[in-house]
């Protein structure tokens, strides 16, 4: 399995040091213009073919990987959509924005398309990845869950639910990070170090994860369990409430929905 990376950017760049661990991709080619990009992922992974030249990383690959800001996308369409075999390659884009019906329109109505909504923690091969599918075998699209299922989880969803997703994970990262240095905050005034309280907080997500994946659990299953009648866990959850917690993040989530 080859893919070729166009964009060597911050995701771009995530994905082909993520597959240099894949067992699927065996062959990875990044094409940019900045060099100094390029030059980094070889510094990292000599395996890695780095090119600048779109044109020609894509001739022998069986997936492209359009890793572009989205007003990039059509000026790559126009350097590529000649050199693609359409019955055979398979075109993965995973700039936000641009819906299928403008890659086909790009590329051709006959290309195999994936859109696809990450996350910054495809860095460490934690991301959640949003698949939309358009015009692939079953196949196809089981291949490309596997390959991102390998930088983190995938998932395929209708396209009309992907900017519902992009809120609740792309966008929802940073609300995660949020929350880590509004408690790192709160512990500041508590007494505890930054460094200290960061590893807390981060131990103390990681364990609420981990409870809830082993007990295939509730949130409030778990919060139940924690909150004693009088006890100081449903004070502080109660005073979080009146200050307008769960509506903050419902209100943010509803507010970076791109209908």
């Amino acid at each position: 399995m080859k893919i070729a990376i166009i964009g060597a950017g911050n995701m771009g760049g995530a994905i082909a040091r993520g597959l240099t661990q894949s067992s699927i991709v065996k062959s990875i080619s990044v094409s940019d213009l900045n060099q100094k990009a390029l030059d980094s992922l070889k510094a990292f992974n000599a395996n890695i073919a780095v090119s600048s030249s779109n044109a020609e990383i894509v001739k022998n690959a069986n997936i492209v990987l359009l890793a572009v800001k989205p007003w990039l996308v059509e000026s790559v369409a126009i350097d590529i959509k000649d050199h693609i075999n359409y019955e055979e390659q398979l075109i993965v884009s995973i700039a936000a924005g641009v819906p299928i019906a403008k890659l086909t329109e790009y590329f051709s109505p006959n290309a195999q398309l994936f859109r696809i909504i990450p996350n910054t923690a495809i860095e460490v091969r934690q991301s959640l990845s949003t698949l939309a599918s358009y015009n692939n075998s079953p196949e196809n699209e089981q291949l490309v869950l596997d390959i991102f299922n390998e930088l983190g989880k995938a998932i395929l969803v209708q396209e009309k639910d992907l900017n519902a997703y992009m809120s609740l994970s792309s966008c929802g990262i940073a609300y995660a990070f949020r929350y880590i240095r509004a408690a790192m905050e709160g512990a500041v005034e508590l007494g505890i170090y930054p460094g200290v309280a960061q590893e807390v907080v981060l131990q103390t997500l990681r364990g609420a994860v981990n409870l809830l994946e082993a007990n295939a659990s509730h949130p409030e299953t778990e919060i139940d369990k924690v909150t004693t009648p009088g006890g100081i866990t449903i004070k502080g959850l109660n005073e979080m409430e009146a200050c307008g917690f769960s509506n903050a993040v419902i209100k943010g989530l509803k507010a970076s929905w791109i209908k």
